[in-house]
């Protein structure tokens, strides 16, 4: 079975309906309209042929045409005309001049043919138009043609249904598309590469008639689709003379050279911000992990959506790296933009790892040069994890780009910053690897600069632990415990030491002393305080006398200010002697009462020399608590140290009954920060019955 025209719809005709309204074309035109008989004379005459001729009805039907209109020198080649079109039957066109009513000439643009009516009659049409209106239209149009055609602006033509009626050839440049493969579509079909909704911002314009004006979108368009282009659109209605609604017209204007320029310079800006940032941000402390921590965190995310910092084990043992074979790292750091199985990838900080001598990383430490691999593949992959399961959680996360480069500080290789990108779609380039270079070579000497002063801490740190002693196992009625915490990693070793002598007829000196300064001085010189101190007291002079002695020693001894308290515990009469050089009060807990600050002549510092030292006296029976300790137990950034001794108090009654050892722990507990700013000697003393 066939299917009749009527019911279906031919191509590039709409559908039969209902009478669409009148074109606003013939108006621009203005076209009169005037009907002659056989002889000539006029028998219809329309408004528009009043406006033209500028005679009414009235005054030109029943007259002769050429008499009415036409200047006396053209009136026989009017006639002449006139029959050959009456004779022939063909159509005449052609301007010619003629006579207004009001005297005038303008020439007119004619369109004359012949008709028949039922009866067999002859009668000749004439449609004319002024020829300047007629010259103005054709140009007007002929414009539009060669603007269309030969714009650099791209320009589509859309019907009501918002299906593409016409294309220029820019715009078929511009976004890759041809016209073949637009016209009649849909423009939700077409511009599918676009992140936003365009048919409905499309079909708003038509609604609405308000038009959108350079608005600028950033997309990947089909013609190339590895890269950014960025267009300035516009949107407007059309309509025709009467405000009939004919579709919608859209302006694209590629901006990309713009775009570009835009986005370098503020990924130069970026860029310069990140450098000046790395001065600010990394290198802040003198510890390893929060250095290499802060270079990690600097990066992302504007240069990578994660990165890992990783330190050779060799570097960090300040040995010299094999030239081949496996390479072992200390992971250090590793931040994300976002969550992501990547970092799962990632060895975790504080861990060791063995890279083969494949994998990229091991290549960027060997030759000190940066690896750069734009676009990954799954083998890429496999040589930047450390094994198979790393590898196949990178491929999960969408790592598309990878970029290695060598932390080098002195001429040392120390490690590797590793970035990935997975969101960022852009690969990493050339530019992109002179930065991550810049950023690691400056995070490098501050690696290289905490390397060294962990080395110098840990030296500090064994040489005072070595000089800090033993206790005897037994001191005559008298319980005792200790601690020594060095200061954070933020921080030099101090000379913080504490002491408890055995001396002749049972008595005991207690030492707590504090070097000012920090690093292995302070350490030398808190080893020499305290062997003078031991031998001081094997002489069993008074707590005065034996810091008079300190002072007048430490006058040919570097870095000497040092403050110290000194006590001898007597059993036998149940009291405690002690003086200060400058150093906090003891705090006393007493059988049965609350702690309290001992209330001392303060004295001055040894190494100040000329001050006298004054001893005190104080009652020390079974039961009673006494509590040496240096600054760095109460003094912070953050509290008053009134406030801090407050709070000593207040800990050591909270540990009355407990054994020295777990009092001890308890009041650091409380007290001392994690990572505190300085060191700390504490010392516990509890008469025994």
């Amino acid at each position: 079975m066939g299917t009749t025209e009527s019911a279906r719809e031919v191509a590039g005709r709409p559908p039969a309906g209902p009478a669409a309204p009148p074109s606003g074309l013939l108006d621009l035109l203005s076209v009169a309209a005037v009907v002659l008989n056989a002889d000539g004379q006029v028998v219809f005459w329309s408004p528009k042929a009043e406006e033209l001729f500028g005679y009414t009805a009235t005054e030109a039907l029943g007259r002769f045409a050429a008499d009415l209109t036409v200047h006396e020198e053209h009136r026989d080649e009017v006639i002449k005309l006139f029959a050959e079109v009456m004779e022939s039957g063909s159509d005449w066109a052609g301007a010619f001049p003629i006579r207004h009513k009001n005297g005038s000439t303008r020439l007119v643009e004619f369109r004359n043919m012949r008709l028949l009516d039922d009866l067999g009659d002859t009668y000749v049409l004439g449609l004319a138009a002024d020829q300047a209106a007629v010259q103005r239209v054709e140009r007007d149009a002929a414009l539009a043609v060669r603007l269309v055609s030969q714009s650099p602006v791209g320009l589509a033509i859309l019907g009501p249904d918002l299906r593409y009626l016409a294309v220029n050839p820019a715009l078929e440049r511009i976004t890759g598309q041809s016209a073949a493969e637009r016209l009649g579509r849909p423009v939700g079909e077409v511009l599918t590469f676009l992140n936003t909704d365009p048919e409905a911002r499309l079909r708003h314009v038509l609604e609405t008639g308000e038009s959108v004006v350079d608005r600028d979108i950033v997309c990947r368009p089909p013609n190339d689709p590895d890269h950014e282009h960025a267009w300035s659109v516009s949107y407007y209605r059309l309509e025709d003379s009467a405000g009939r609604v004919l579709g919608l017209a859209y302006s694209v204007i590629d901006v990309t050279e713009r775009h570009r320029a835009a986005a370098e310079a503020a990924r130069a800006r970026q860029r310069l911000a990140l450098i000046a940032g790395a001065s600010v941000c990394v290198g802040t402390t003198l510890d390893l992990e929060t250095t290499a921590r802060e270079l990690a965190d600097l990066v992302v995310p504007v240069l990578a959506d994660v990165a890992a910092v990783d330190v050779l084990d060799s570097a960090l043992r300040c040995r010299t790296a094999p030239d081949e074979g496996p390479a072992r790292f200390r992971a250090l750091a590793v931040s994300a933009a976002h969550p992501t199985v990547a970092v799962g990838a990632a060895d975790p900080p504080g861990g060791l790892a063995t890279y083969d001598s494949d994998r990229l990383i091991t290549r960027c430490v060997r030759t000190g040069e940066p690896v750069l691999v734009p676009r990954t593949t799954r083998p890429d992959l496999e040589r930047i994890a450390r094994h198979g399961e790393a590898a196949s959680l990178l491929e999960e996360a969408g790592v598309h780009s990878y970029l290695a480069v060598p932390l080098m500080a002195r001429g040392e290789v120390l490690g590797a910053l590793d970035l990935v990108r997975t969101r960022n779609p852009a690969p990493f380039d050339d530019d992109d690897a002179l930065l991550a270079a810049e950023l690691a070579a400056r995070a490098a000497v501050c690696i290289d600069n905490a390397r060294g002063y962990q080395t110098q801490r840990h030296a500090a740190l064994t040489l005072q632990r070595s000089m800090l002693p033993e206790l005897p196992s037994h001191l005559p009625g008298l319980e005792v415990a200790c601690r020594y915490q060095p200061a954070g990693a933020t921080s030099e070793i101090g000379g913080d030491w504490y002491d408890a002598i055995p001396l002749r007829g049972d008595k005991t000196a207690l030492v707590v002393g504090d070097v000012m300064g920090s690093g292995i001085n302070a350490a030398a010189t808190m080893g020499q305080l305290r062997s003078a101190a031991r031998a001081f007291a094997e002489l069993d002079l008074a707590p005065a006398e034996a810091l008079y002695h300190l002072d007048h020693l430490t006058e040919g001894v570097e870095q000497a200010i040092t403050t110290c308290i000194y006590c001898v515990y007597d059993p036998h009469r149940g009291q405690c002697r002690m003086c200060l050089a400058g150093h906090l009060p003891p705090a006393l807990l007493g059988a049965g009462r609350e702690a309290r600050l001992l209330d001392l002549p303060a004295g001055a510092p040894l190494g100040v020399g000329g001050v006298p030292f004054e001893d005190t006296t104080i009652p020390f029976g079974p039961g009673d608590e006494l509590v040496l300790y240096t600054d760095g137990l109460v003094e912070t950034r953050r509290e008053s140290i009134d406030a801090r001794l407050d709070t000593l108090l207040d800990a050591l009654t909270a540990t009355r009954g407990r054994e020295p050892e777990d009092a001890c722990d308890r009041i650091l507990e409380i007290l001392r920060p994690p990572g505190g700013e300085d060191d700390v000697a504490l010392l516990i003393a509890r008469a025994g019955p």
